[in-house]
């Protein structure tokens, strides 16, 4: 994932957060954040309750199921709300996904595992997502991550040597954020 991409994520997820804050009766958000132009999301108007999402083509919010949605609005949706913290409802839109073999479902399928403590089952999915692309850097920067939180630390530094093969430096973003989550222990 590129670094413009991955920023891209992180706004969602930041919007996501903050629209969450805005509203908080509601347990969790079923879209990806952004905005309605072009972002793949719901509007920001449009809030789902957990367990659903927000389907732009019918213009409401629908269980996440394979048909309701594409894989790519299903991806992108699971994507930020794991990255907003919604581990749970992230892991229910991802199962939806027709397509399991893709890098990027199965990294935060991983994602979503890691962060809710088992991280055995985060690094498996990891390792299935590296399988298909080798060269993802956030499923490298992940996995390390994993590794780490797991004590395991000489494979997590052989991650970021990877990262720094794989960037070209230690100053892309992934390298920086597994540096720093091996040093402190924490993001």
């Amino acid at each position: 994932m590129t670094s413009m991409s991955r920023w891209t994520a992180r706004s969602a997820a930041a919007f996501a957060l903050a629209l969450l804050a805005a509203l908080p009766a509601v347990a969790a958000s079923g879209g990806s954040g952004g905005s309605s132009g072009g972002g793949g999301g719901m509007p920001a108007e449009q809030v789902c309750k957990k367990g659903l999402v927000w389907s732009k083509s019918l213009e409401r919010c629908v269980k996440p199921q394979s048909g309701s949605l594409s894989d790519q609005e299903l991806t992108e949706q699971g994507r930020a709300l794991a990255l907003a913290g919604h581990y749970e409802n992230a892991l229910i839109v991802l199962d939806a996904v027709g397509n399991k073999q893709d890098a990027t479902v199965l990294t935060y399928i991983g994602y979503s595992h890691r962060k809710m403590g088992d991280v055995d089952t985060g690094i498996r999915f990891y390792k299935q997502a590296l399988a298909i692309e080798p060269g993802n850097l956030n499923t490298r920067e992940y996995l390390g991550e994993g590794y780490a939180s797991a004590g395991r630390i000489e494979e997590a530094k052989a991650e970021l040597a990877m990262l720094e093969k794989l960037c070209g430096s230690k100053t892309c973003e992934q390298y920086e954020d597994l540096s720093s989550f091996i040093e402190t222990g924490h993001e």
